[in-house]
């Protein structure tokens, strides 16, 4: 016998509506999140603004931090595609793969107010996001590496050197675009991006020197 959780309602199966749910559940974090901070976003707060009852948030979510992961990780991995698909459009060529990656980056921080507040004010405010934000680093240091390995032939860095340098710029440049959205720099978008591509290529002609001078 089919279940009321698992049959059909009103032609839509159970599982896609259990999507629909989760999907608005994230959505009204997100608003939440971005906009009022995360000392707001309360299992109470995201079920009034998703209009659901709170036994649908504990169908998808353990607790609010798990919420708080979930709306992480997925803008962080809409951003990585967005970061990845710009890099992947783009010629074979150092500055221009650089350019598009961090166009790509600005774009999407800045695209939606509440990603640009998330990022400036939110992780800097909440230690689980902090957590998140050295994985999410971890991650776009990977990015960093590949991209480096398919453009770079030959390597002037070892793997370690090489990992040690994206490490370094992925942190500092998450700092920099952190202060820039957060106010706290007086430059224009066009000026962080020509820095942050500038800065990338200095490292790339700095590659050899620093590797002559670890032997």
């Amino acid at each position: 016998m089919t279940s009321p959780r698992t049959r059909p309602y009103r032609g839509v199966p159970a599982e896609q509506r259990r999507a629909l749910r989760r999907a608005a559940l994230l959505e009204a974090g997100l608003e939440l999140l971005g906009t009022r901070g995360w000392a707001a976003t309360t299992v109470r707060g995201v079920c009034t603004q998703a209009g659901l009852n709170d036994r649908y948030f504990y169908e998808n979510f353990t607790d609010r931090d798990a919420l708080l992961l979930a709306i992480v990780d997925e803008q962080a991995a809409r951003g990585t595609a967005a970061i990845l698909d710009a890099a992947g459009r783009s010629p074979r060529h150092l500055q221009s793969r650089i350019r598009a990656a961090v166009d790509a980056t600005v774009d999407f921080l800045t695209a939606d107010p509440r990603i640009s507040h998330i990022m400036a004010h939110e992780f800097p405010a909440s230690p689980l996001l902090q957590e998140r934000r050295r994985q999410i680093i971890q991650s776009l240091t990977a990015i960093f590496i590949a991209q480096t390995r398919e453009v770079l032939d030959p390597l002037p860095l070892s793997d370690t050197d090489l990992e040690l340098t994206g490490l370094t710029l992925t942190s500092g440049l998450w700092d920099l675009i952190t202060a820039w959205l957060r106010g706290d720099l007086s430059i224009d978008r066009d000026h962080l991006i020509d820095y942050t591509v500038a800065l990338l290529l200095t490292t790339t002609d700095l590659a050899a020197p620093l590797h002559h001078r670890l032997r």
